[in-house]
């Protein structure tokens, strides 16, 4: 499997700069990208929004109204509809467990009046909208207390009340925080984690929201290496994981792929200028309107210094007949270059010279 990086700078605007600890949801299927919240290198927590037109590659920072959530990272944002659902999160002293949304058809902050007993604050948890309910699932509290409970959030009543889920089944996700929270179909994927014991894993968990009934699925091909901080997207009937951290420390900027239906995970090769191995950083779809692409903005490093690059991964079919339709035409020069010479050639073809994989060069004798 071949895949392309591609390294992207905006035509203008008001980007979001340095983050790590923030959120970016699509809305309008792909067109437009909202970056809330995170911290820059400052060490300054944020609540702005940007807005990112990825027609036109512009940024802006719209003018928001209504009462805004107060500056926070590690929170969780989800997109329900065109409206982003943000869920707690810290504010550098405290974690956080209030409930605000954004409705991007104005630019609206809405503060929901909510019964029934919220989550207890927390910071580096996940969310998953599936049918009209939010997920809220595991992450860390007060005292560095870590959760594997999990909460809903029925958006389609009128009166909303938080719900404590009590799941069935033997293999529930045990605590952790900073792993991942992916819907699919009518469930939710849990990926890997830091846990209770400080150590980073890599199991998936999946959660029928149907049967409330947790299982642990049985995957195949090279193992994910066990991670924390990184993210993941569901593209169709695949889930891709990029970067993260492991328990020594170790930063990844590696993409792996999950297929869900079949539990097999694969080894992606990528060409194009890759970005750096980070953590704390945000990514999402923007397909449909940018078929196939995935987008990955900011982290930080292992020095906790903060990025502000933006990536888009291309993972369509076209990718690998574009690379060798590439090779091919190389192979062809330099033959007409050898026979016009007269010399005994060696050809090294690299797809690009920061390519990663296994695949990502051959070598040619004529």
């Amino acid at each position: 499997m071949v895949m392309r990086w591609e390294r992207v700078e905006a035509n203008g605007g008001n980007g979001p700069g340095a983050r790590r600890g923030h959120t970016c949801n699509a809305v309008e299927g792909g067109k437009r990208l909202y970056v809330f919240g995170g911290c820059g290198n400052d060490q300054r927590y944020t609540n702005r929004v940007q807005v990112l037109d990825t027609v036109k590659m512009v940024w802006s920072e719209p003018r928001v109204k209504g009462e805004p959530p107060i500056p926070r990272d590690s929170h969780s944002c989800t997109t329900v509809g065109d409206d982003l659902f943000v869920f707690g999160g810290t504010d550098g002293e405290k974690p956080l467990n209030d409930l605000h949304i954004l409705e991007t058809s104005s630019n609206t902050w809405i503060v929901p009046k909510v019964r029934g007993r919220a989550p207890k604050p927390r910071s580096d948890h996940s969310a998953a909208f599936v049918g009209k309910k939010l997920f809220i699932f595991g992450g860390c509290g007060k005292h560095d207390e870590e959760y594997n409970d999990l909460h809903t959030l029925d958006t389609g009543t009128l009166s909303w009340k938080w719900t404590r889920v009590f799941p069935v089944g033997t293999r529930r996700p045990c605590k952790r925080n900073s792993h991942t929270c992916t819907a699919w179909e009518n469930k939710i994927i849990i990926i890997g984690g830091h846990d209770s014991s400080g150590t980073c894993i890599s199991d998936v968990h999946i959660l029928d929201t149907d049967t409330l009934r947790w299982s642990k699925l049985k995957t195949t091909g090279p193992p994910l290496p066990p991670r924390a901080g990184h993210t993941s997207i569901c593209l169709g009937k695949s889930l891709f994981v990029f970067a993260g951290f492991s328990t020594e420390w170790n930063l990844y900027n590696d993409i792996r792929m999950l297929n869900i239906e079949t539990g097999a995970w694969t080894d992606v090769w990528t060409v194009g200028p890759s970005p750096s191995d980070r953590l704390c950083l945000a990514g999402d779809s923007l397909d449909p309107a940018m078929r196939d692409v995935l987008v990955f903005l900011g982290g930080c490093k292992k020095d906790n210094f903060v990025l502000d690059d933006m990536y888009f991964l291309h993972t369509g079919p076209r990718i690998l007949r574009t690379t060798f339709l590439m090779m091919n035409c190389m192979m062809w020069k330099f033959y007409r270059a050898k026979r016009s010479h007269n010399f005994e050639a060696e050809m090294l073809v690299f797809a690009d010279e920061s390519s990663s994989g296994p695949n990502s060069c051959m070598l040619f004798n004529y």
